[in-house]
């Protein structure tokens, strides 16, 4: 077992990188050169902030980035170790008589998602504890029985009060659905709104999982562009003054998906005005609004004051982890007392004990503190992301740093074959996703490379491998 003691730390206040993260390398280090193997045990937090004589919430800061980028782990009631399997390219001296043998780790396949968060910073002994609090309660009979199609109405409750604080809404209980997931709410939106021969404006490139679920309740797609400012509103406008029966119009204004733009402010006005004008529905999927790095996100245009029509969608799955099915709708009652309906056509309700056990995580503020230790470890790698972008794509591509979001896109400066990239790639075990995965027609030039879930060196590693096709 490592001893305090033995673990030697030099840290630079004059250097540019923070102080946190001159922790987490020189432990890296330390695995790296066999000075520290797997399975060794760290002091804890408070005993390791006095032998570097720094704030604790700096070391938690260091060891949530190392657990996060897989070269260390957290055991409940024992502490934290070096990992088993650690990042590949963790070179390590075996301790026997072969000093100067090197072993490379194996890791699996690299995977460029489409941002999706890093299940392994999900607060799972924390949702452990509130399930089994849940349990014990004397009325836990009562959590086995049917529950309202809207969701448990605490939990609404909940949801609606960080909506209107935190996002500049001003919604009640009766405007709100409970939903598993935001694909579900996105599904009982279109059937509660679309008949047959609707037609609903989509922003190119976009999110086609969105698209498939408005043609399956048969609305026809009108494809309009993005450019630097969001979508265009000239060509809404001009589909609009065509004649045909438009519904709604879906968009992604926080963080476009995927080029993660935002939507500016005078365009979002002037589509309030078309929406309140025309009579149709904005459907806002507000998909990764928590994860925003600047000052503070810009509000949903659903918070608008002047906006009539609208339905929000969003989601606390990639808060918590993907797998777990948290999403919400939210409209007018009229709209919501629809989704109620065809919600208990195909799910009576929704996932009781699960949303009471993410209430107990908001009420005791484990949410929060999850979102604020998220947030600096994917700020951390966002920047450097940037970084290796600089060091490899300059001159090759045009890729600015999103202000939010877990992804970035990346659009070559000359034309390539995205097919043919992403087929070589695989062949040296990188996937990415291709432009396809985002066009309404002709393949757009451009790759969406999430980062939330790869270490440094993965970041690394793709990124230059990509480098030699553009």
């Amino acid at each position: 077992m490592l001893r305090p003691w033995e673990l030697k730390i030099s840290l630079n206040s004059n250097s540019e990188k923070s102080i946190y993260l001159q922790i987490a390398d020189e432990i890296i280090e330390a695995i790296k050169t066999g000075k520290l193997v797997s399975g060794s045990a760290l002091p804890g937090t408070r005993k390791l902030a006095n032998l570097l004589n720094v704030n604790r919430n700096t070391v938690i800061e260091a060891i949530d980035v190392l657990i996060a980028e897989g070269w260390l782990i957290s055991v409940e009631r024992k502490g934290t170790f070096v990992s088993d399997i650690l990042p590949k390219k963790a070179y390590i001296k075996t301790s026997t008589k072969e000093t100067n043998k090197i072993y490379e780790i194996s890791n699996p396949i690299l995977n460029f998602d489409d941002g999706l968060p890093d299940s392994r910073l999900a607060p799972m002994k924390e949702l452990a504890r509130a399930y089994r609090e849940i349990f014990n309660r004397k009325s836990r009979w009562q959590i086995m029985g049917y529950s309202n199609e809207f969701g448990d109405i605490e939990f609404r409750k909940a949801i609606v009060h960080m909506l209107n604080f935190k996002r500049g809404m001003n919604i009640t209980t009766d405007e709100i659905c409970i939903t598993r997931g935001s694909q579900m709410a996105m599904y009982l939106a279109s059937y509660a709104i679309f008949n047959s021969g609707d037609f609903v404006i989509i922003e190119n490139p976009g999110y086609k999982p969105a698209w498939e679920t408005f043609k399956n309740a048969g609305a026809k797609l009108l494809p309009v562009n993005v450019d630097s400012d969001g979508l265009i509103i000239e060509e809404v406008i001009a589909l609009l003054e065509s004649g045909k029966r438009i519904k709604a119009i879906y968009v992604t204004p926080h963080h476009q998906f995927p080029t993660t733009v935002t939507m500016s402010l005078k365009r979002r006005v002037q589509l309030i005005e078309l929406s309140n004008q025309y009579n149709f529905i904005i459907i806002e999927d507000d998909y990764d609004n928590e994860f925003h790095f600047g000052q503070r996100p810009i509000l949903p245009i659903s918070s608008f004051d002047t906006a009539k029509n609208y339905i929000y969608i969003g989601t606390l799955s990639k808060i918590v982890a993907p797998a777990l099915r948290i999403g919400y709708l939210i409209s007018n009652s009229e709209i919501v007392k629809k989704v109620g309906k065809h919600r208990k056509m195909i799910d009576v309700q929704g996932d009781n004990i699960m949303e009471e056990a993410i209430l107990q995580l908001i009420n005791d503020g484990e949410i929060k503190r999850h979102l604020k230790r998220t947030t600096i470890i994917y700020k951390a790698k966002r920047d450097y992301f940037e970084s290796v972008c600089e060091m490899y794509l300059k001159g090759k591509a045009i890729y600015n740093k999103p202000e939010g979001g877990l992804a970035f896109w990346i659009v070559p400066n000359k034309e390539v074959d995205v097919i043919f990239v992403a087929d070589q790639l695989l062949k040296k075990g990188i996937k990415i996703l291709t432009s396809e995965n985002f066009s309404f027609d002709k393949p757009v030039s451009g790759f969406r490379l999430g980062y939330a879930s790869l270490t440094e060196d993965q970041i690394k590693q793709g990124i230059l491998a990509i480098s030699a096709y553009l």
